[in-house]
């Protein structure tokens, strides 16, 4: 939508007072806890601990992803419907962040001890059973944490704003893992190493909640009212939602390119380039630009449609890993730096957008139903995206199974291909199809101006 038409758009709720940016801050250090746990595994343990440190083969290394994945995956709506439908004195959301700490740390931490001389099926099932109680105890936090989000910022605009504070976290908790493997390093290096650093990350992980607890709120009269739908009639409204489809579609295509490209990069520097103390370097100036990029984006986002702002910064990525197809290892190592320094700029849309267009759907529900399910939404979302991200995955990775990746630094000229490909292009077809999917995205600005409008005058009457 043009800026002329969004002038004439109603305008949308103002930001709460309370949320200023010092809380905003103590909400975004939730997603640096959460995305560096999910960082780790997506970057690190999975195809780099398990099959380069425990010895762990490819397949079986992807299949414990597989597994833990999607049995977390089921528990998301659910867990979104029962924040829905808590009614504790604390709130519908708060106290999960709570209950779900503890844990979070603790089987973080686990998850990085070697078994030695264990068979494979033994490593297979240890590592399978803690990834699940890890990503359990992530659900019990991330649900209730991300459904806040809505509840705290009414309008269009401060939903990206708040969106973008966390989103920042989002990226700091990236930076943290790439701290992870240098702090094994130096904390002995080997097995021994590595599990020291799940500890000290353990901890750091689990400190920040209570502040979010005490940081956060929730609206009293969204939690006065009662909700009505059971959680399969709630999934089925969910499913029809025009909007929320399409918001998954391009989200899932974004999501899905983003995990491929962070599971492939440090096999892209250490096969394919083979430099791999070049992927540490890479991140740190990747994520650099992305959060210098955030408040360009969110100063561009004002007065624009969020799926126009999207279909940008998913262009503008393209490009980047296109670029990256053509790279050889013989290239200057600057040049690679340099188009992936280019790749984070649309890469900070891809991750930002998605997530602060959910609030408009929920709006739109709460139109249409007269509930308040901001849980069930996040939850589903999150739900989809930990399915079609982990089976992504573990097709790649299964795929260099099958190919051939073994443990060591030599590989066929066929594995390193693949690796190169799955690295640039085919996130690239990802992003393009997220792109044809946005097109005509229907909750514009000028669109959740309308519901807010709808809403109010609902509320006044009751």
């Amino acid at each position: 939508m043009s800026r002329v038409a969004a002038d004439r758009a109603p305008a949308a709720t103002s930001e709460d007072p309370r949320l200023n940016s010092a809380r905003k801050l103590v909400y975004a250090s939730g997603d640096v806890t959460l995305n560096t746990a999910l960082s780790a595994l997506s970057i690190i343990f999975i195809q780099y601990f398990l099959t380069q440190v425990a010895g762990l083969r490819p397949e079986l290394a992807a299949a414990v992803q597989l597994v833990g994945r999607a049995v977390d995956a089921f528990t998301d709506p659910a867990m979104g419907r029962l924040s829905d439908a808590c009614r504790w004195k604390l709130g519908r959301r708060r106290p999960f962040l709570l209950i779900g700490a503890v844990p979070f740390g603790v089987t973080f931490a686990l998850l990085w001890v070697d078994l030695g001389a264990a068979s494979q099926w033994e490593m297979f099932t240890y590592y399978t059973g803690i990834y699940v109680l890890l990503s359990l105890a992530m659900t019990v936090l991330s649900i209730p944490y991300l459904a806040l989000q809505p509840e705290m910022a009414l309008g269009y605009d401060a939903r990206t704003s708040l969106n973008t504070f966390r989103n920042a976290g989002s990226v700091l908790g990236i930076l943290a893992t790439v701290a992870f493997r240098p702090l094994a390093h130096a904390l002995g290096d080997g097995p021994r190493g590595f599990a020291c650093a799940g500890i000290a990350f353990g901890l750091l992980l689990a400190l920040p909640w209570l502040p979010i607890f005490l940081a956060t709120w929730e609206r009293p009269e969204f939690q006065q009212r009662t909700p009505r739908m059971t959680l399969r009639a709630g999934l089925l409204a969910v499913a029809r939602h025009r909007a929320f489809r399409k918001l998954v579609g391009l989200y899932l295509c974004g999501r899905v390119a983003m995990d491929l490209v962070g599971a492939m990069l440090i096999l892209y520097f250490t096969h394919y380039m083979g430099r791999t103390h070049d992927f540490e370097r890479v991140m740190l100036l990747f994520l650099a630009v992305v959060l210098v990029s955030l408040p360009f984006w969110l100063r561009v986002a004002q007065g624009f449609d969020k799926a126009s702002i999207f279909i940008v910064g998913s262009l503008w990525w393209i490009v980047s890993l296109l670029s990256l197809l053509l790279a050889e290892p013989d290239w200057p190592r600057w040049s690679v730096f340099a188009l992936a320094a280019l790749g984070a700029v649309g890469y900070a849309v891809v991750d930002l957008m998605p997530w602060s267009m959910l609030g408009e759907v929920v709006d739109a529900d709460d139109l249409a139903t007269g509930e308040r399910r901001e849980g069930i939404y996040n939850g589903f979302f999150t739900f989809l995206r930990k399915l079609a991200g982990t089976i992504a995955v573990a097709l790649a990775l299964a795929s260099l199974g099958a190919l051939g990746l073994t443990k060591g630094d030599a590989q066929s000229e066929t594995v390193r291909s693949a690796i190169r490909l799955l690295s640039t292009l085919t996130p690239a077809v990802f992003l393009a199809l997220g792109v044809w999917i946005a097109r005509g995205y229907p909750l514009s600005r000028e669109r959740h101006a309308r519901i807010v409008k709808q809403l109010a005058e609902r509320n006044a009457k009751r």
